[in-house]
């Protein structure tokens, strides 16, 4: 299984549109909040270069907003509808 982080706000709709695609697929991830966790926006910024949210890390490689192809082609989730 992959190792899925999703660098995220609570009012980002993107974000919870991500959240409810891994709950979808049943992909564990871990969530940080970069509202509250500077440490997490400082690592997302790091990796990203970008600020703005969702920020998602499948095994190392970066996602910058919900990128439902990109995100199944990652997790291999191709051929499930």
């Amino acid at each position: 299984m992959a190792n899925v982080t999703i660098y995220s706000t609570p009012f980002c709709v993107y974000c919870k549109m991500s959240k409810d695609f891994f709950q979808k697929h049943n992909v564990a991830y871990e969530e940080k909040d970069v509202a509250v966790d500077l440490a997490a926006r400082e690592d997302m910024i790091r990796k990203s270069g970008q600020m703005g949210v969702p920020v998602i890390d499948v095994d190392g490689t970066i996602v910058v907003g919900f990128d439902q192809g990109r995100l199944k082609q990652l997790l291999h989730l191709d051929a499930v509808a």
